[in-house]
């Protein structure tokens, strides 16, 4: 008998009204700290090494700005 309340609760419950939107799996979060750690890393021993994670760095910001714009513009205008 519970089984049949808990079926008929079910059915009464209204769709969810939001799709959820997750993005997909990245390895930019990890370059990015590479890059930072070879930019403080760099301060302590050579300024080529904050150079070279500076250039790591921006190059990651621009790769990782474009996907996030991309992944916006495919989200339903309701969002």
């Amino acid at each position: 008998m519970a089984e049949q309340q808990e079926v008929s609760a079910h059915e009464n419950v209204p769709p969810p009204g939001e799709e959820i939107h997750l993005p997909g799996p990245s390895y930019l979060p990890v370059l990015m700290a590479f890059a930072i750690t070879l930019m403080l890393v760099g301060v302590v021993y050579t300024w080529v090494l904050t150079g070279i994670g500076l250039v790591i760095f921006l190059v990651v910001l621009v790769r990782w700005i474009r996907s996030t714009r991309e992944d916006i513009s495919e989200l339903p205008l309701e969002h």
